[in-house]
């Protein structure tokens, strides 16, 4: 897999005249040059549903009047750069005003995308109905016509659909269209079918050929949606909606699957379609490289003008991220995460529902694990735990027979569990499933209410600091306490309330808070989902503290400040461990667009690390100068890195 690709989106209404007119093959190769472009997506069809090339499957945009696509595919070719080939599979918005019934359709009888005809934008289709006979027609001829790269569907997905053909379906089949249950399993079948029939087409023309079916988020712990891909690109465009805090999650969980990967970004400031629209060039080059420290590739997303020109300015842009990016891929290709700690995310046990791409559990346990600079991984129930030496349950993770097997073994053999909130529970919610030396009360009757560490907190010492998230009441079995709660007089309310916020401490002893076992730790409140919502400092060094307690001696330990960004990644085949470190502050600007413009250098940064085989060389990368070190043990050295400029990688040779 490239790790320099760009995805080019070309989404062009028809009512807008000259498409291409401008396109000129020595500018598109220059443009790629200034880019250091070594893979562009190129487009076959578009969500207006026009095909940018001569088609028997489809119609050609009516103010098209050459071969845009095979152009762009020799002229890219030429100088050596791959073209996959795009086409949008979900939306086809020329044939959606024609055949409205083969539309998505809710049950209250809505569209899917828009709701309306009334409104501008697109509506997506059922893969239940003829059009996926159509969209299979316009694969083929594409596979077939032209010397694609590769094949990117967009916009699919399990969708729950309503419209005629799935209600005639579910009802022949005796199931009930009002029942969430059986929708959904209509809907499960029916995207396998379209990935199956998608697979035989292509395939069955050019075996091997890459294909991605991308639905803007690769959902952890449905392995079977991730595989049936050849490879995965993760959207996560940190302005257009997905935030800083989703890559990190997304790469963590997908990397262990031993899939090709790349992380997508996009050079606009805000979203796709955004003309006119830049990111700072250092914003770039800081997600270029987070795909980097985490085992990816790298994509950034454009959009083609109308007129087929390649906007120069985007292509300086990416170039300031890809020319860095080509200097380094020789110490990121075929890595592998080094981890100290598993997260069981939430999203595999089905635990958050909805439409959000992260989860504020995981992701507050995430945020806490990166500004704390602990090495982990993502895990769902699949995930061999054994390797790692601490096991975080976030919040809500509820031990079913088959899980509680799992985790027991993994105690019994040294493991450790840190579980927070109804983690550690039986499915049913009325005891504790682990031995975690505290025993169930029940709900906590007090929202908020207090937490009073026995330990002093490194930037807060001793205090009772709130808690703005539910928990649990227990009570010691086993355990040591740690840290207490403490009740306020009472819920804030109507007829008795305490001065702006919420009722203040009364010191009254609520029970632990936060207790130690021979299992591991509890602390007694959602205290991950509590970090995503509030961010409370306190939060994140309770937990530190705990697992500190947990990992008495880490992987790595460095003088990165909060906001940095540390990752181990092992190459085998080369005998060497990179310690990537990078360092940028997003900050929040307009209605929430978290910005990237100021790139700070770091000096001197310590680092120490403790590897399994002993290192014989260490070396920056790309620049290949030597960095002196110190064994502090057997197979453990310290270092000090003399600068960190958005982005230092550490070559450790064993």
């Amino acid at each position: 897999m490239r790790f320099r690709q760009v995805h080019l989106d070309f989404h062009t209404s028809e009512a807008i005249p000259g498409i291409g007119t401008r396109f000129d093959k020595r500018q598109f190769q220059e443009a790629l040059r200034i880019g250091h472009v070594d893979s562009i997506t190129v487009f076959s069809k578009c969500h207006h549903g026009w095909a940018y090339h001569p088609s028997k499957a489809n119609e050609m945009h009516p103010h098209l009047d050459f071969d845009l696509l095979g152009s762009m595919i020799e002229a890219a070719h030429e100088i050596g750069v791959k073209t996959p080939v795009y086409l949008s599979a979900g939306l086809d918005e020329k044939l959606a005003l024609r055949h409205p019934e083969w539309l998505i359709r809710s049950q209250d009888d809505r569209t899917r995308w828009v709701d309306s005809f009334l409104k501008p934008g697109y509506h997506e289709f059922c893969f239940n109905t003829p059009y996926l006979d159509i969209l299979l027609a316009q694969i083929e001829e594409v596979t077939r016509e032209y010397d694609a790269d590769g094949i990117f569907l967009d916009i699919v997905g399990v969708r729950q659909c309503c419209c005629a053909a799935c209600i005639s379906e579910l009802r022949r089949r005796g199931k009930d269209p009002r029942r969430a249950e059986d929708v959904l399993e209509l809907g499960e079948e029916t995207y396998a079918r379209y990935v199956r029939r998608v697979r035989e087409v292509v395939h069955g023309i050019k075996p091997g050929l890459p294909i991605f079916h991308n639905s803007g988020h690769v959902r952890r712990g449905r392995r079977d949606l991730a595989r049936a891909n050849t490879h995965l690109e993760l959207e996560s465009l940190p302005t257009g909606g997905w935030g800083y805090d989703h890559f990190p999650l997304s790469a963590r969980y997908v990397q262990q699957l031993g899939m090709p990967f790349l992380g997508m970004t996009g050079k606009f400031h805000t979203s796709w379609g955004e003309f006119g629209g830049y990111k700072h060039p250092n914003a770039l080059r800081y997600e270029a490289a987070l795909s980097l420290a985490n085992g990816a590739g790298c994509s950034i997303g454009d959009q083609l003008p109308p007129d087929g020109r390649m906007d120069e300015a985007t292509y300086r842009l990416i170039g300031a991220a890809y020319r860095e990016v080509e200097a380094k891929e020789a110490w990121c290709r075929d890595a592998v995460n080094v981890a100290d700690v598993a997260v069981l995310t939430l999203e595999a046990l089905q635990s958050e529902q909805g439409e959000e791409r992260t989860g504020l559990s995981d992701t507050g346990a995430v945020r806490m694990l990166l500004e704390g600079h602990i090495l982990f991984d993502v895990a769902d129930l699949e995930t061999d735990l054994t390797p790692y030496r601490v096991v975080v349950l976030p919040d809500k993770v509820r031990i079913g027979e088959e899980l509680g097997h799992k985790l027991n073994a993994y105690i019994a053999q040294g493991g450790r569990v840190l579980a927070t909130g109804c983690s550690g529970l039986n499915e049913q919610g009325d005891a504790f499933a682990l031995d975690l030396g505290v025993r169930l009360v029940g709900e906590n009757p007090y929202r908020p209410d207090y937490c009073r560490p026995s330990f002093p907190l490194p930037s807060l010492g001793e205090a009772a600091f709130v808690c703005y998230a539910p928990g649990l009441s227990v009570e010691l079995s086993g355990g040591k306490e740690l840290a207490a709660r403490e009740n306020p007089y009472f819920n804030r309310d109507a007829f008795a309330f305490c001065s702006h916020q919420h009722t203040p401490n009364s010191g009254e002893y609520g029970g632990p808070g936060m207790a130690a076992s021979d299992a591991g730790i509890y602390i007694a409140w959602n205290v991950f989902e509590d970090y995503a919502v509030k961010g409370s400092l306190f939060l994140k060094e309770l937990v530190l503290h705990a697992l500190n307690l947990l990992l008495p001696s880490k992987t790595v330990d460095t003088g990165l400040p909060a906001q940095g960004v540390t990752t181990v990644q092992r190459q085998p085949g080369s005998g060497r461990y990179v310690h990537h470190l990078l360092y940028a502050s997003p900050v929040k600007r307009g209605s929430g667009i978290e910005v990237i413009e100021d790139i700070v250098p770091l000096r001197d940064v310590t680092a120490t690390l403790a590897l399994p085989e002993p290192v014989k060389r260490i070396y920056l990368a790309p620049q290949m100068e030597e960095l002196p070190f110190e064994r502090t043990g057997e197979r453990s050295v310290r270092y000090t890195v003399p600068e960190v400029t958005c982005h230092q990688m550490v070559v450790l040779e064993v």
